[in-house]
């Protein structure tokens, strides 16, 4: 086992668009971070930093299929698979070492934006020491939540031996659990009230008191959208990049995440030994 992961990590650190994403990433975060600095200051506000700190969740659910897709789908193609299975190794350390350093490279992708947005934002927005705790409780459910995504797209990966394939499967996937994310909270945010408006005989708005809202969800309804919301990693990443506003407990979202990686990594192995490698 010890000999794969140095083998893959070594992989890791040869592979262009694993730099690629790192390099993205952290341009990403110096862009955030001035420009909203920038915003601020011309609205006359007062920048805050954690308002653009976690926008990463949401790019790096797109780049950790993509990215898991090609690292993985390598193997195959360029039959290095095979190769470890002729000398010796077997189908449970091929799957984990995968596992363990696409996992790795996912979070050092998360960990560049990171990296860019405090070391330029910092200097010219400042930050609210009172909010250290809440920072860094979010920056390690989202460290979890990357190592779900990462565990699912491993299981797609090292299933289906064609890369390209491979590819357009967890990046279509994802972009629908994304779109399917935003939704469920959009509609979750939705507030239990709002203004009731009427109209003058010369057309002004008069707004007299409060109506319920049809669009709140209530009862069981609600429970499942807040299940969703909480359970799927893209629900994550949309809560995380908005300050994990409507989340439950970091508890309970890193149990899903934990209980996701556990359980795919579980289906994928007993399916991967079943696998013909061509």
């Amino acid at each position: 086992m010890s000999r794969l992961l140095t083998a893959d990590f070594n992989k890791l650190k040869k592979n262009r668009f694993f730099w690629l994403c790192m390099a993205g990433m952290f341009l990403f975060g110096v862009v955030m971070a001035v420009t909203h600095h920038i915003a601020m200051i011309q609205q006359g506000d007062i920048p805050h930093l954690t308002n653009i700190l976690f926008f990463y969740t949401l790019a790096a659910a797109i780049l950790i299929p993509a990215f898991v897709s090609l690292f993985i789908g390598t193997e195959y193609s360029d039959g290095t698979i095979r190769n470890k299975l002729v000398i010796g190794h077997t189908r449970n350390h091929i799957y984990l070492s995968n596992l363990i350093v696409c996992s790795a490279a996912g979070m050092l992708v998360c960990a560049a934006y990171i990296a860019a947005a405090l070391l330029v934002g910092i200097p010219l927005s400042g930050i609210d020491t009172g909010s250290l705790q809440s920072i860094m409780i979010l920056f390690l459910i989202s460290m979890i939540m990357s190592a779900a995504f990462t565990a699912l797209c491993t299981l797609t990966a090292l299933l289906c031996q064609n890369k390209a394939m491979t590819a357009v499967i967890n990046i279509l996937i994802v972009c629908f659990c994304i779109v399917m994310s935003i939704y469920i909270y959009n509609k979750l945010e939705q507030p239990e009230t709002i203004p009731h408006t009427s109209f003058t005989s010369e057309g002004e708005i008069i707004v007299s008191g409060q109506i319920p809202n049809p669009d709140y969800l209530k009862g069981t309804e609600r429970e499942v959208y807040q299940f969703l919301n909480d359970f799927l990693p893209t629900g994550q990443a949309v809560n995380i990049a908005q300050g994990g506003g409507i989340a439950q407990s970091p508890e309970i979202l890193t149990a899903y995440s934990a209980g996701i990686v556990f359980v795919s990594t579980a289906v994928g192995i007993f399916a991967f030994r079943k696998r013909d490698i061509k």
